[in-house]
């Protein structure tokens, strides 16, 4: 019997006893369904952070800091609050605790140049904007935060801030267009905006800018919904707020920008954050912000992988049962079959085959069934729940990651009908031909 003359025959097997099999396939489709679906959740989530991480910071840069002893307002001991500090500034992001950072100054932009490894060093410019105005004439509360050297907006319309040119421009949020009186994302593009900062006297003042781009918000956003200035406005912006201040408290940043070789190796990069530390320094990647994150993301989904994997292994005993209740009916057919001249290795073949069929066909049921209610699904979120954040596909599927998920099924399923197909190929032709 000819290989595909043994594939031909397992498959006409396997629906034998129709009730049995079907029973085991659906085990099977719970198994590879769930799997499917996880899978899917990370291949979405992990996909939408690998799109937008540009808008975060490019990967040949970390962020820079020079943290105070007691950072988080207590002492290290635990024995008390810290004492207030002058010189420090206040350092954190949204939703983290209050923390305090020694501000840095030119000296430590110096001394960050000097460091190996280093290739250039940005002071990143805290901006305080009071309000945005545009053609509708309503002012609108507004944070702005400037881009890192190669950071990427995601823009909906128009083009990205030009930090060569002399002209002040910015980019504005799409949730901003309407309500400055804007018709579309299109209309706002090269029109004026007003924005206004407060210095240290108290005394407002405003700048103009042309909007030249929008662009869409999402996680990957520098502050959320924000405005972001090209750099001739950053200046101006800092200018006016900096009017007032002591001479020796202008030039002062709670951080800094370093680049470091674009095609520096993950050892390269640690060892860098190590002669960073050495000098007084903390560096952080854009990996290392974003690593907490998707360690959660990949943790949950190992965690529902598990239950999947646990299921397709309850499943594989059906498949046992199975093929033992078939090798149990069809004694006297093996015994028929090993005394006209099939050897041991093409029964065990066969009844391998049929197992791995029933795999088969529960895990392309499954792949089949979780991908079109995982599209289902990442739609309906996408236009609800998800609509602020452009771009998520929550459930995606990988052609690569589908394959292997079947196979991966099928292999199990080859395995579980070992015993049942070794039983089948140890028996005795003679004494399967006598049995009633």
């Amino acid at each position: 019997m000819k290989t595909t003359d043994l594939l031909s025959t397992a498959v006409s097997n396997t629906f034998r006893s129709k009730t049995r099999t079907i029973l085991t396939i659906l085990a099977i489709f719970v198994g590879a369904f769930t799997l499917t679906l996880t899978s899917g959740l990370g291949t979405g989530i992990n996909a939408y952070i690998d799109d937008t991480v540009s808008a975060v910071g490019s990967s040949d840069t970390m962020t820079v800091t020079k943290a105070s002893d007691d950072a988080q307002g207590l002492r290290v001991g635990g024995s008390g609050p810290t004492e207030y500090d002058p010189d420090t500034v206040a350092a954190g992001g949204v939703g983290a605790p209050r923390s305090t950072a020694v501000p840095l100054t030119p000296d430590d932009a110096t001394t960050l140049e000097g460091v190996d490894g280093v290739l250039d060093v940005q002071p990143t410019r805290s901006l305080s904007t009071d309000y945005v105005e545009g053609e509708s004439g309503t002012k609108y509360v507004v944070s702005a935060s400037a881009l890192v050297p190669g950071q990427q907006l995601t823009l909906t319309a128009g083009a990205q801030p030009d930090d060569d040119a002399a002209d002040l421009q910015v980019a504005i949020p799409t949730s901003y267009v309407e309500p400055l009186g804007y018709r579309d994302d299109e209309a706002a593009v090269g029109q004026p905006v007003t924005l206004a900062v407060t210095d240290a006297t108290r005394t407002q003042h405003t700048v103009t800018a042309t909007v030249v781009g929008v662009a869409e918000e999402s996680i990957a956003s520098p502050a959320g919904a924000s405005i972001t200035p090209n750099a001739a406005l950053g200046t101006a912006l800092f200018d006016a707020q900096n009017v007032g201040l002591p001479a020796d408290q202008v030039d002062r940043y709670a951080q800094a920008t370093v680049r470091f070789a674009a095609d520096a190796s993950d050892q390269q990069v640690t060892d860098l954050k190590d002669r960073l530390t050495a000098a007084g320094y903390t560096g952080t990647t854009v990996a290392d912000q974003l690593g907490t994150f998707t360690t959660v993301i990949d943790g949950i989904v190992l965690v529902l992988n598990a239950f999947a994997i646990i299921a397709l292994l309850a499943a594989s005993f059906g498949i046992v049962n199975t093929l033992l209740m078939s090798v149990q009916e069809r004694t006297r057919e093996i015994g028929l079959m090993k005394a006209m001249g099939m050897g041991s290795g093409k029964v065990f073949g066969l009844f391998s085959l049929e197992a791995a069929f029933i795999g088969f066909l529960g895990s392309a049921i499954g792949v089949g069934v979780a991908m079109i209610a995982g599209s289902v699904v990442s739609a309906a979120l996408a236009g609800s729940l998800l609509s602020n954040l452009p771009g998520l596909t929550l459930i995606a599927f990988d052609p690569v990651s589908i394959a292997l998920i079947i196979v991966v099924v099928m292999v199990i399923a080859f395995l579980a009908g070992t015993m049942p197909a070794a039983r089948a190929a140890k028996a005795d032709p003679v004494e399967s031909l006598r049995y009633e």
